[in-house]
């Protein structure tokens, strides 16, 4: 027996009937030919308990059931032997059904090898999903013996069927009640543990990946791509936890199985019949018709598509996952990240613009023992009927007047963003009622817009000019600090990169002093309250504190030509000076250093990919570079997009290759006010 801790304890009491153990599924779901919900929902109605020996009875229950029940490879004709003799055997099966020439209905049932079985209309009607890919069922097969003897006769038949579902319908009430007594950690990991997954031991990236995987069950007509390494569970998810999922794998899509047949019923197709569509391993996906993607495009888009004159509605969302054969960094060196989708998709902006989140599926470990959790976890069957009811909710409202976008989302971008929140916020807070705490908002909307970021930086690498501003930010309250995103993969940790940092970071190139070369830095600070300037480097370069102190005594006397009527005095500022080379003195640093007092009060960025480089004195005066071409040279280097140097420099410069001179934009300044002003983000 698990030693249960404080989440297994907390679910008990409230969720009493609704929990499973989740290493006896796996015990299960090894011993039969059935998926994980189909036996959740047989321990979750023998075994939902914390009390052992109720667990063990149930247990017995569960295993002479699914014994009995489920029909392993080589014992179907013992099974419809049993139907021949005692008239009918129940089994566990995923049934379907299709419309003969005659127009009768005929299903077939794949464990028992049969594709011909008598079925009624009104069972088929009543359960139209068995029409498009079907679903696992408790099902009454018979035997009748006197139709065996007609001519092409069917004699097995279905009598009874009873899907593998809850049947309770206040079911996401009884969810909503239950996290009111978890803390948002503790239910972001009994989320974790329902799908089988022990967070323990996972990084904070890579439980978000986990918890954006889940989106597209409680958000409508929600688009997302999983791209990344083999191994990582990407199609656990939509085939084994929830029944209101369909995995189409790898092969021909048709577009009467997707979206309606062309026939007088007009039948519909998967994403009318399940919550959510998932297409495994996409790069081998085809369309059977020529506009097959083109109806796709308008669905992911609108919702909507057509039969003639005939325009259907829909919810099913849409799930691409597949797998990189090489590692992100090389996929980027040799195209970019929709390389391994099919070739009528892949480099289609228009397409890719549909898309809410590239989900990176590099974040996401492989799925190896220590991963699965032996813990409690929600009954899927209960989880996955919740997250079906919840898709009847928005939440975009949570955004409205505590979260203000920046200029660079276009209208699809805000609505892909506000669409990843409202299902994140929806899985965190159940009830519609519940007030969302601000950090918790900023978590959602962090990972909404990265993810949505991703997308647009692939459509920049295609080409299109429309795509060319990815500097996605965002403001919490009408007067909080622009914080902006960044996708990790596009970053390199020693390389500047095109992406405003966080206020009061500057990129800067020292000079060098002495025998020391010249080396990048970043230099960061933070205000708060106090007074003085605080150098948390220990030890403190010498050379960074005397420029340091000359920035501080430039702030102090022209403060209110650099930061207006704030008062520098009535501040504290901590500095760290980060060394990205050999070089470690962070000499002659001054004016850089000023910029990040200023912007750290001002609550102003810098403009992205920009280095500021030179040293002011205690005068104010700007001291001259001895050696700036080498340290153009070195911003080329580091990826820098823009250079801001003294203009005494400009002299010099003349020395620069025409090579250099084209790959960055240098400019310049002719005192510390004039490089802040141009340093600073519009």
């Amino acid at each position: 027996m698990i030693e249960l801790d404080q989440i297994d304890k907390k679910a008990a009491s409230v969720l009493d009937g609704y929990l499973v153990r989740k290493d006896l599924v796996r015990t299960f779901s090894r011993q039969f030919p059935v998926p994980t919900y189909v036996v959740e929902f047989m321990l979750g109605r023998y075994c939902a308990s914390t009390d052992q020996e109720e667990i063990d009875e149930g247990l017995e229950i569960v295993q002479r059931q699914l014994k009995s029940r489920t029909v392993r490879a080589g014992e179907e004709e013992l099974f419809k032997a049993k139907a021949l003799e005692t008239g009918e055997v129940k089994i566990i099966d995923l049934v379907t059904a299709r419309v003969d020439n005659k127009g009768e209905y005929i299903a077939s049932l794949p464990s028992l090898r049969l594709t011909d079985v008598r079925i009624s209309s009104e069972m088929v009607n009543q359960h139209e999903r068995m029409l498009t890919g079907g679903f696992y069922a408790e099902l009454g097969v018979t035997f009748d013996v006197a139709i065996a003897q007609e001519s092409k006769g069917r004699p097995f038949g279905i009598t009874s069927l009873r899907e593998i579902q809850l049947s309770k319908r206040d079911v996401l009430e009884t969810l909503a009640k239950a996290r009111a007594v978890f803390t948002t950690e503790e239910w972001k990991s009994f989320l974790l543990r329902s799908i089988g997954i022990e967070p323990r031991g996972l990084t904070e990236r890579q439980r978000d990946a986990f918890l954006l995987r889940m989106v597209p069950f409680v958000e409508r007509n929600y688009n997302l791509v999983e791209l990344g390494p083999r191994g990582t569970g990407k199609s656990h998810l939509f085939q084994q936890v929830s029944p209101y999922a369909h995995l189409v794998s790898g092969g021909k899509a048709t577009v009467a199985k997707m979206f309606v047949e062309n026939t007088a019923r007009a039948r519909r197709g998967l994403v009318c019949q399940y919550d959510v569509v998932c297409f495994d391993e996409v790069s081998g996906i085809s369309f059977d018709q020529k506009d097959g993607v083109n109806i796709m495009k308008g669905y992911m888009e609108s919702g909507e598509f057509s039969r003639g004159k005939e325009s259907i509605r829909a919810d099913g969302s849409i799930v691409m996952v597949g797998n990189f054969d090489v590692d992100v960094e090389h996929q980027q060196r040799i195209g970019h990240l929709f390389g391994p989708m099919p070739p009528e998709m892949r480099d289609d902006t228009a397409f890719m613009d549909r898309i809410h989140a590239f989900l990176p599926g590099w974040d996401v470990p492989k799925i190896q023992r220590d991963l699965v959790t032996n813990h409690f976890g929600l009954v899927s069957d209960f989880l996955s009927g919740c997250w079906s009811q919840l898709r009847n909710q928005s939440r975009v409202s949570t955004l409205q007047n505590r979260v203000y976008f920046g200029g660079a989302l276009s209208g699809r971008d805000t609505n892909a963003i506000n669409k990843t929140v409202s299902g994140l916020v929806k899985l965190l807070y159940p009830s519609a009622d519940a007030a969302v705490p601000d950090e918790d908002l900023e978590w959602s909307v962090r990972i909404a817009m990265e993810a949505r970021r991703r997308v647009k930086e692939q459509q920049k690498r295609v080409g299109a000019a429309e795509f060319r501003n990815t500097h996605f930010s965002y403001v919490m309250g009408a007067d909080g600090v622009e914080k902006f995103i960044s996708t990790p993969e596009m970053r390199s940790e020693n390389s500047i990169g095109g992406d405003p940092l966080e206020p009061g970071q500057v990129w800067t190139i020292s000079p060098g002093a002495g025998d020391e070369n010249a080396g990048l830095y970043r230099i960061e600070v933070n205000e708060g309250p106090g007074s003085g300037v605080k150098v948390l480097n220990k030890p403190i370069p010498p050379a960074f504190r005397e420029s340091i102190g000359f920035a501080e005594q430039n702030l102090y006397a022209r403060s209110t030509q650099l930061v207006g009527d704030k008062d520098p005095r009535q501040h504290e500022f901590t500095v760290q000076l980060r060394a990205f080379d050999a070089a470690k003195s962070g000499a002659k640093d001054g004016v850089a250093s000023l910029a990040a007092l200023c912007t750290s009060l001002l609550k102003r960025s810098v403009r992205g990919g920009l280095i500021i480089v030179g040293e002011v004195n205690l005068g104010g005066s700007i001291e001259t570079i001895h050696n700036p071409v080498t340290i153009a040279e070195i911003a080329v280097e580091k990826g820098a997009s823009a250079l801001l140097m003294p203009v005494a420099c400009r002299r010099q410069l003349v020395d620069l290759s025409d090579e250099m001179a084209t790959k960055i934009d240098i400019q310049f300044y002719s005192d510390g006010r004039d490089a802040l002003l141009k340093a600073m983000a519009d």
